[in-house]
Protein backbone atom coordinates (compact mmCIF):
# COMPACT_ATOMS: atom_id res chain seq x y z
CA UNK A 1 0.00 0.00 0.00
CA UNK A 2 1.42 3.44 -1.06
CA UNK A 3 2.34 5.69 1.93
CA UNK A 4 -0.11 8.64 1.99
CA UNK A 5 1.78 12.00 1.57
CA UNK A 6 2.43 13.87 4.28
CA UNK A 7 2.75 18.38 4.93
CA UNK A 8 3.89 20.41 7.77
CA UNK A 9 0.84 22.35 9.52
CA UNK A 10 1.72 26.09 10.37
CA UNK A 11 0.27 29.32 11.25
CA UNK A 12 1.02 32.86 11.60
CA UNK A 13 0.48 33.32 15.03
CA UNK A 14 -0.25 37.03 15.77
CA UNK A 15 -3.55 36.16 13.42
CA UNK A 16 -5.03 34.22 16.69
CA UNK A 17 -3.46 36.34 19.05
CA UNK A 18 -6.38 38.76 20.36
CA UNK A 19 -3.27 41.43 22.62
CA UNK A 20 -0.43 39.96 20.11
CA UNK A 21 1.44 38.45 23.52
CA UNK A 22 4.00 36.07 22.52
CA UNK A 23 2.09 33.82 25.60
CA UNK A 24 -0.85 34.23 24.19
CA UNK A 25 0.34 33.62 20.46
CA UNK A 26 1.93 30.51 21.42
CA UNK A 27 -1.06 29.08 23.60
CA UNK A 28 -2.88 29.48 20.50
CA UNK A 29 -0.67 27.28 18.81
CA UNK A 30 0.28 24.62 21.07
CA UNK A 31 -3.64 24.48 21.87
CA UNK A 32 -4.46 23.93 18.39
CA UNK A 33 -2.12 21.26 17.85
CA UNK A 34 0.06 22.86 15.41
CA UNK A 35 3.98 22.21 16.39
CA UNK A 36 5.35 24.96 13.99
CA UNK A 37 4.30 28.73 13.60
CA UNK A 38 5.60 31.95 11.58
CA UNK A 39 6.46 35.05 13.98
CA UNK A 40 5.53 38.51 12.91
CA UNK A 41 3.83 41.09 14.91
CA UNK A 42 4.02 40.13 19.19
CA UNK A 43 4.68 41.34 22.66
CA UNK A 44 7.79 39.35 23.75
CA UNK A 45 7.88 40.90 27.29
CA UNK A 46 4.43 41.90 28.00
CA UNK A 47 4.76 45.58 28.06
CA UNK A 48 2.30 46.59 25.78
CA UNK A 49 4.89 47.52 23.27
CA UNK A 50 4.03 45.31 20.10
CA UNK A 51 6.92 44.84 17.51
CA UNK A 52 7.55 42.94 14.51
CA UNK A 53 9.63 40.12 14.91
CA UNK A 54 13.02 41.31 12.43
CA UNK A 55 13.02 44.36 15.08
CA UNK A 56 13.53 41.90 18.45
CA UNK A 57 16.55 42.85 20.01
CA UNK A 58 18.67 39.78 21.31
CA UNK A 59 17.46 39.92 24.52
CA UNK A 60 13.88 39.73 23.20
CA UNK A 61 14.85 36.77 20.67
CA UNK A 62 16.17 34.98 23.40
CA UNK A 63 13.48 35.33 25.68
CA UNK A 64 11.34 33.63 22.57
CA UNK A 65 13.51 30.90 21.88
CA UNK A 66 12.68 30.33 25.47
CA UNK A 67 8.99 30.31 25.54
CA UNK A 68 8.93 27.96 21.80
CA UNK A 69 10.47 25.63 24.33
CA UNK A 70 8.03 25.91 27.43
CA UNK A 71 5.14 25.56 24.57
CA UNK A 72 6.80 23.02 22.47
CA UNK A 73 6.69 24.77 19.11
CA UNK A 74 9.42 25.62 16.43
CA UNK A 75 9.50 28.54 13.98
CA UNK A 76 8.73 27.17 10.57
CA UNK A 77 9.70 30.58 9.01
CA UNK A 78 10.27 34.14 9.63
CA UNK A 79 7.22 36.50 8.28
CA UNK A 80 9.21 39.29 6.92
CA UNK A 81 8.19 42.54 5.05
CA UNK A 82 11.15 41.93 2.53
CA UNK A 83 10.89 42.96 -0.66
CA UNK A 84 7.30 45.37 0.30
CA UNK A 85 9.00 48.37 -0.84
CA UNK A 86 9.38 50.10 -4.76
CA UNK A 87 11.63 48.96 -7.20
CA UNK A 88 12.13 52.34 -8.28
CA UNK A 89 13.11 55.71 -6.87
CA UNK A 90 9.18 56.91 -8.56
CA UNK A 91 6.30 59.03 -7.23
CA UNK A 92 3.78 56.87 -8.64
CA UNK A 93 0.55 58.26 -6.31
CA UNK A 94 1.57 55.48 -3.76
CA UNK A 95 2.69 55.35 -0.53
CA UNK A 96 4.80 52.63 -0.67
CA UNK A 97 8.39 53.60 0.18
CA UNK A 98 11.57 53.33 -1.73
CA UNK A 99 14.95 52.07 -0.05
CA UNK A 100 18.43 51.42 -1.95
CA UNK A 101 20.19 48.43 -2.64
CA UNK A 102 22.97 48.81 -0.13
CA UNK A 103 20.84 50.34 2.81
CA UNK A 104 18.14 47.55 2.46
CA UNK A 105 20.74 45.14 2.69
CA UNK A 106 22.37 46.88 5.76
CA UNK A 107 19.30 47.16 7.87
CA UNK A 108 16.26 45.30 7.00
CA UNK A 109 18.30 42.30 5.07
CA UNK A 110 19.91 42.09 7.98
CA UNK A 111 17.87 42.28 10.61
CA UNK A 112 15.92 39.20 8.77
CA UNK A 113 18.52 36.95 9.03
CA UNK A 114 19.39 38.06 12.83
CA UNK A 115 16.14 37.18 13.35
CA UNK A 116 15.87 34.00 11.92
CA UNK A 117 19.34 32.61 13.03
CA UNK A 118 18.61 33.94 16.54
CA UNK A 119 14.97 31.53 16.08
CA UNK A 120 16.88 28.55 14.77
CA UNK A 121 14.59 28.98 11.09
CA UNK A 122 15.54 27.84 8.09
CA UNK A 123 13.22 29.98 6.05
CA UNK A 124 11.91 33.02 5.56
CA UNK A 125 8.83 34.62 3.62
CA UNK A 126 9.75 38.01 1.22
CA UNK A 127 8.49 39.64 -1.61
CA UNK A 128 9.15 40.99 -4.64
CA UNK A 129 8.99 44.79 -5.04
CA UNK A 130 6.40 47.03 -6.44
CA UNK A 131 7.14 47.72 -9.88
CA UNK A 132 5.39 51.16 -11.11
CA UNK A 133 1.67 51.72 -9.63
CA UNK A 134 -0.48 51.22 -13.54
CA UNK A 135 2.58 49.80 -15.10
CA UNK A 136 2.30 46.05 -16.35
CA UNK A 137 4.69 44.22 -14.45
CA UNK A 138 6.22 41.95 -17.19
CA UNK A 139 8.48 44.49 -18.17
CA UNK A 140 10.33 44.91 -14.39
CA UNK A 141 10.49 41.35 -14.05
CA UNK A 142 14.58 41.21 -14.76
CA UNK A 143 15.02 44.45 -12.54
CA UNK A 144 13.17 42.97 -9.56
CA UNK A 145 15.37 40.21 -10.13
CA UNK A 146 18.76 41.95 -10.23
CA UNK A 147 17.24 43.38 -6.83
CA UNK A 148 16.70 40.10 -5.26
CA UNK A 149 19.67 38.40 -6.09
CA UNK A 150 21.77 39.79 -3.44
CA UNK A 151 19.06 39.60 -0.10
CA UNK A 152 18.99 35.72 -2.09
CA UNK A 153 22.68 35.60 -2.08
CA UNK A 154 22.99 36.99 1.67
CA UNK A 155 20.71 34.32 2.82
CA UNK A 156 22.24 31.49 1.28
CA UNK A 157 25.45 32.70 2.82
CA UNK A 158 23.37 32.65 6.20
CA UNK A 159 22.45 29.24 5.39
CA UNK A 160 18.87 30.11 4.83
CA UNK A 161 16.03 29.63 2.04
CA UNK A 162 14.32 32.68 0.73
CA UNK A 163 10.58 32.08 -0.12
CA UNK A 164 9.21 34.31 -2.36
CA UNK A 165 5.50 35.30 -1.91
CA UNK A 166 2.89 35.72 -4.81
CA UNK A 167 0.69 38.63 -4.04
CA UNK A 168 -1.43 41.22 -6.12
CA UNK A 169 0.54 44.77 -6.68
CA UNK A 170 3.87 43.83 -7.24
CA UNK A 171 5.96 42.37 -9.57
CA UNK A 172 5.28 38.92 -8.57
CA UNK A 173 1.38 39.01 -8.48
CA UNK A 174 0.57 35.68 -10.02
CA UNK A 175 2.09 32.38 -10.74
CA UNK A 176 3.49 33.02 -14.26
CA UNK A 177 5.50 36.06 -13.09
CA UNK A 178 6.63 34.80 -9.96
CA UNK A 179 7.77 31.88 -11.84
CA UNK A 180 9.44 34.62 -13.93
CA UNK A 181 10.90 35.94 -11.23
CA UNK A 182 12.17 32.31 -10.15
CA UNK A 183 13.77 31.51 -13.08
CA UNK A 184 15.64 34.92 -13.75
CA UNK A 185 16.74 34.64 -10.22
CA UNK A 186 18.72 31.09 -10.69
CA UNK A 187 19.25 30.62 -6.63
CA UNK A 188 18.72 26.92 -5.63
CA UNK A 189 17.86 28.64 -2.14
CA UNK A 190 14.92 30.78 -3.62
CA UNK A 191 11.84 29.19 -3.55
CA UNK A 192 7.97 30.14 -4.16
CA UNK A 193 4.88 30.68 -2.14
CA UNK A 194 1.71 29.68 -3.39
CA UNK A 195 -0.94 31.54 -1.54
CA UNK A 196 -4.76 31.31 -2.88
CA UNK A 197 -5.89 34.41 -1.35
CA UNK A 198 -4.03 36.74 -2.93
CA UNK A 199 -4.71 35.18 -6.17
CA UNK A 200 -8.55 34.85 -6.04
CA UNK A 201 -8.55 38.32 -4.75
CA UNK A 202 -7.93 39.37 -8.07
CA UNK A 203 -11.14 38.43 -9.30
CA UNK A 204 -9.99 35.16 -10.91
CA UNK A 205 -11.89 31.86 -10.58
CA UNK A 206 -10.73 28.50 -8.97
CA UNK A 207 -9.71 27.48 -12.39
CA UNK A 208 -8.04 30.38 -12.91
CA UNK A 209 -6.26 30.06 -9.48
CA UNK A 210 -5.51 26.35 -10.08
CA UNK A 211 -3.90 27.86 -13.59
CA UNK A 212 -1.52 30.28 -12.01
CA UNK A 213 -0.54 27.21 -8.79
CA UNK A 214 0.90 25.17 -11.98
CA UNK A 215 3.04 27.40 -13.29
CA UNK A 216 4.94 28.26 -10.46
CA UNK A 217 4.61 25.15 -9.41
CA UNK A 218 8.15 23.86 -10.29
CA UNK A 219 9.55 26.29 -7.95
CA UNK A 220 7.14 25.98 -5.38
CA UNK A 221 8.85 25.47 -1.89
CA UNK A 222 5.58 25.91 0.24
CA UNK A 223 2.10 27.15 0.49
CA UNK A 224 -0.08 29.97 2.70
CA UNK A 225 -3.70 29.28 3.35
CA UNK A 226 -5.60 31.90 2.41
CA UNK A 227 -9.10 31.81 0.53
CA UNK A 228 -11.42 34.49 -0.81
CA UNK A 229 -14.33 35.07 -1.93
CA UNK A 230 -14.72 37.16 -4.69
CA UNK A 231 -17.66 39.63 -5.24
CA UNK A 232 -19.59 39.59 -8.10
CA UNK A 233 -20.75 43.56 -7.94
CA UNK A 234 -16.56 44.77 -8.09
CA UNK A 235 -15.02 46.43 -11.05
CA UNK A 236 -12.22 44.91 -11.49
CA UNK A 237 -9.65 47.87 -12.26
CA UNK A 238 -6.12 46.06 -12.38
CA UNK A 239 -5.16 46.63 -8.56
CA UNK A 240 -6.06 45.36 -5.35
CA UNK A 241 -7.08 48.04 -2.69
CA UNK A 242 -5.23 45.78 0.08
CA UNK A 243 -7.13 47.96 3.19
CA UNK A 244 -10.38 47.53 1.53
CA UNK A 245 -10.65 43.74 1.46
CA UNK A 246 -13.01 41.84 3.65
CA UNK A 247 -14.31 39.23 1.94
CA UNK A 248 -11.78 36.12 3.25
CA UNK A 249 -13.23 32.94 4.48
CA UNK A 250 -11.83 29.73 5.68
CA UNK A 251 -10.24 27.29 2.42
CA UNK A 252 -13.26 25.23 1.77
CA UNK A 253 -15.97 27.43 0.84
CA UNK A 254 -13.97 30.15 -1.09
CA UNK A 255 -12.90 30.68 -4.58
CA UNK A 256 -9.31 30.25 -4.42
CA UNK A 257 -10.18 26.56 -5.85
CA UNK A 258 -7.96 24.75 -2.96
CA UNK A 259 -9.63 21.34 -3.27
CA UNK A 260 -8.01 21.32 -7.20
CA UNK A 261 -5.16 22.69 -5.74
CA UNK A 262 -4.56 20.14 -3.31
CA UNK A 263 -5.23 17.08 -5.41
CA UNK A 264 -2.63 18.44 -7.38
CA UNK A 265 -0.01 18.93 -4.80
CA UNK A 266 -0.68 15.32 -4.10
CA UNK A 267 0.91 13.96 -6.88
CA UNK A 268 3.95 16.31 -6.53
CA UNK A 269 4.48 16.18 -2.32
CA UNK A 270 6.93 13.60 -2.49
CA UNK A 271 9.76 15.32 -5.22
CA UNK A 272 8.64 19.19 -3.50
CA UNK A 273 9.48 17.25 -0.18
CA UNK A 274 12.87 15.87 -1.22
CA UNK A 275 13.72 19.41 -1.98
CA UNK A 276 12.67 21.10 1.02
CA UNK A 277 14.72 18.63 3.29
CA UNK A 278 17.39 19.18 1.22
CA UNK A 279 17.49 22.87 1.75
CA UNK A 280 16.96 22.16 5.77
CA UNK A 281 13.21 22.29 5.85
CA UNK A 282 11.00 19.72 7.75
CA UNK A 283 8.99 19.22 4.47
CA UNK A 284 6.70 21.28 2.74
CA UNK A 285 4.96 23.42 5.27
CA UNK A 286 0.69 24.20 4.57
CA UNK A 287 1.01 27.82 6.55
CA UNK A 288 -2.32 29.23 7.76
CA UNK A 289 -2.64 33.01 7.17
CA UNK A 290 -6.81 32.92 6.83
CA UNK A 291 -7.28 36.72 8.18
CA UNK A 292 -11.32 36.54 8.65
CA UNK A 293 -11.36 39.13 9.99
CA UNK A 294 -9.93 41.35 8.00
CA UNK A 295 -6.70 41.76 6.26
CA UNK A 296 -4.16 44.33 4.64
CA UNK A 297 -1.01 45.43 3.11
CA UNK A 298 1.47 43.63 6.27
CA UNK A 299 -0.72 41.54 8.20
CA UNK A 300 -4.35 39.59 8.88
CA UNK A 301 -6.36 38.95 12.05
CA UNK A 302 -8.43 35.80 12.89
CA UNK A 303 -8.53 35.62 16.17
CA UNK A 304 -8.58 32.68 18.84
CA UNK A 305 -12.04 31.44 17.09
CA UNK A 306 -11.49 32.33 13.25
CA UNK A 307 -8.21 30.66 13.70
CA UNK A 308 -9.41 27.27 15.05
CA UNK A 309 -11.97 27.65 11.96
CA UNK A 310 -9.31 27.78 10.15
CA UNK A 311 -7.80 24.83 11.48
CA UNK A 312 -10.30 22.74 11.30
CA UNK A 313 -11.37 23.54 7.52
CA UNK A 314 -8.14 23.28 6.20
CA UNK A 315 -7.73 19.65 7.65
CA UNK A 316 -11.36 18.71 6.64
CA UNK A 317 -10.28 19.25 3.12
CA UNK A 318 -6.96 17.66 3.81
CA UNK A 319 -8.62 14.77 4.64
CA UNK A 320 -10.85 14.66 1.63
CA UNK A 321 -7.46 14.89 -0.29
CA UNK A 322 -5.97 12.46 1.80
CA UNK A 323 -2.92 14.34 1.91
CA UNK A 324 -1.48 13.29 5.49
CA UNK A 325 -0.51 15.60 8.57
CA UNK A 326 0.17 15.87 12.51
CA UNK A 327 -1.27 17.40 15.18
CA UNK A 328 -0.72 17.18 18.54
CA UNK A 329 -1.79 13.69 20.51
CA UNK A 330 -1.22 12.50 24.05
CA UNK A 331 1.73 10.80 22.98
CA UNK A 332 3.33 14.17 22.01
CA UNK A 333 2.48 15.39 25.46
CA UNK A 334 3.83 12.08 27.56
CA UNK A 335 7.10 12.37 25.50
CA UNK A 336 7.26 15.90 26.26
CA UNK A 337 6.96 15.22 30.38
CA UNK A 338 9.76 12.00 29.82
CA UNK A 339 7.23 9.17 30.31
Amino acid sequence: MATQPTIVLSAFADEGANSKTAVEQLSVIAAMGLSYYSPRFLDVTGSGKVKHVTELDASELSRLKELHGQYGVKVASIGSRLGKVKLQDVDDGSHNKYVTDKQYLETDVASTIRAAQGLDAKLIRGFSFYHPKGHDPAPYVQEAANRLGPIVDACAAAGLVYGLEVEANLVGQNGRMLAALAQAVGRSNLVCIFDGGNISSQNLSPLECLAEYRAMRDHLGWLHIKDYRVDPNLKWTGVVDEERLKNFVPCDIGDSGHELILRDLREHLPQLCERMKKLGAPGVFLELEPHLKGGGQFGGFSGPDGLGVAVRSLCRTLDYEKIGYHLRDFDDIRSARGF
